[in-house]
């Protein structure tokens, strides 16, 4: 096993590394801006450095930085956590070639899933269905008209190289796309230093279905279940839920295949995610896009499947096996993770703060991924997730009713938060029937 781990992250996904790596013996380093200088996961790791200023640039997307922190603590692997660098297939063959351990998928398979046409176009040589939609970049405006002739209004104008959410618009008819294509271009330039542009088939009502992928030191790709995350805001999850009230076992048979075969056509390593839309008329799947990371929502999959998918991600880095049985995963019970961001409830428009009040909810089946405590400040420098709430029991309607109760618990003051949403969305009873879509928080609004 990994003797020395880098943590190239923040807030809670660093202090939840932190703690698997603990458990394991592993002497843990953070690095931090200085910004963060005061969050749990600093006073948490073994050894912490400082790599610069608030400012991700210049902190924890500096790469330099972090190496430099990595050799001078002796450090002999890195995790990216999400976020940052993490998708960065530079950074991951710097991290090689400085001869350290990178904890997550090879560079190659980084690159190929990357780019969301690249993807697009592997995946559907693999036999993954995808969306009606573009085979290359739509070059400039006129091809993106002809594009989306061709495919049938509505569209979706997707930055290619984006993710999270992020660089993405919907046109009903021509107006409407010459306007998101201008203003996704700009986007994708400004934030990915690449502004080419895809054009796929909106779907107006569909769920965002995703499935959990480990590819083994061995070389096999297993899949552990899927996520429903179709709980949305401005395309970004708020929801997450295993196993999805939406997918029938003969379906989930389906999704399950057609993630594997994703992960085989990359020779994927690590933990990673397919991203689907599912139209729940026809009961058909498209691929969305793979990220090649550990994902936000992995708690839920950690709670149905029984393993802490970090430490599996160690171990494959590491070359070794599961501490499970492949052929022999069993999914049991059910689990809910709710996002608790610094935003405003109604609007979700960021509002950090100084925290005066955290009291944090306990019991069975409850589970607190936090990375702030009382006398933190939430700065506006980076997302605004605050704390992961994980709910679990027999059934969904169990982890709901923990939900209910967990979210009336947990005690936030100072900077602005989106608990009283969740206590709405849980006693909405589209969501409680368990036949939703990306549209239910909109319909809320």
């Amino acid at each position: 096993m990994i003797e020395s781990l880098l943590v190239a992250n923040r807030g809670e996904i660093a202090r939840r590394i932190i703690r698997t790596g603990r458990r394991l013996g592993i002497r843990t380093i953070a690095v931090h801006s200085e910004a963060d200088g005061g969050l749990p996961f600093v006073t948490e790791a073994d050894e912490a450095v400082c790599v610069g200023p608030a400012n991700p640039a210049q902190s924890y997307r500096n790469a330099d930085a972090i190496l430099d922190a990595a050799r001078s603590t002796g450090a002999q692997a890195i995790h990216p956590g999400y976020g940052f660098l993490s998708e960065n297939a530079d950074f991951a063959r710097t991290v090689e070639g400085a001869g350290l351990i990178w904890v997550g998928p090879g560079a190659d398979a980084i690159t190929a899933m990357g780019d969301k046409i690249n993807a697009r176009n592997l995946m559907a040589a693999a036999g993954v269905p995808i969306a009606p939609g573009t085979t290359e970049p739509a070059s400039d405006l006129d091809a993106a008209v002809a594009a989306a002739a061709g495919i049938g209004y509505p569209v979706m104008v997707k930055a290619a190289a984006g993710g999270g959410g992020m660089g993405m618009g919907v046109a009903a008819d021509e107006a409407a796309l010459r306007t998101e294509y201008d203003k996704v271009r700009a986007f994708a330039e400004r934030m990915f230093g690449d502004g080419s542009v895809l054009i796929e088939r909106y779907f107006p009502r569909v769920r965002h279905v995703e499935v959990q992928i480990l590819g083994l030191a061995d070389g096999r790709v297993v899949a552990l279940g899927e996520r429903e995350c179709s709980v949305q805001r401005r395309n970004q999850k708020l929801v997450e839920e295993s196993p999805s009230p939406a997918v029938s076992p003969e379906l989930r048979e389906r999704f399950l295949a057609a993630a594997v075969r994703a992960g085989e056509a990359v020779n994927y390593r690590n933990a990673g995610t397919v991203e689907c839309l599912l139209d729940p008329a026809t009961q058909e799947f498209f691929f969305l896009e793979m990220n090649t990371r550990l994902q936000v929502e992995h708690p839920v999959t950690e709670y149905v499947y029984g393993v802490d998918l970090v430490e599996e991600q160690l171990r494959v880095a590491a070359g070794l096996a599961p501490t499970f049985d492949p052929d022999a995963l069993t999914p049991r019970g059910h689990a809910i993770e709710l996002r608790i961001n610094a935003e405003d409830p109604k609007r979700f428009l960021p509002g950090p703060g100084a925290i005066t009040t955290w009291n944090e909810p306990s019991g069975a089946g409850v589970r607190v991924d936090s990375g702030y405590v009382a006398g933190n400040t939430v700065t506006p420098f980076y997302d605004s997730l605050m704390a992961k709430l994980i709910l679990t029991g027999d059934t969904r309607e169990e982890a709901v009713q923990r939900a209910r109760a967990a979210v009336t618990q947990f005690e936030i003051a100072g900077p602005k938060c989106n608990l009283p949403f969740f206590a709405e969305l849980l006693e909405n009873e589209e969501f409680l029937s368990g036949d939703y879509d990306t549209g239910i928080v909109s319909r809320m609004r």
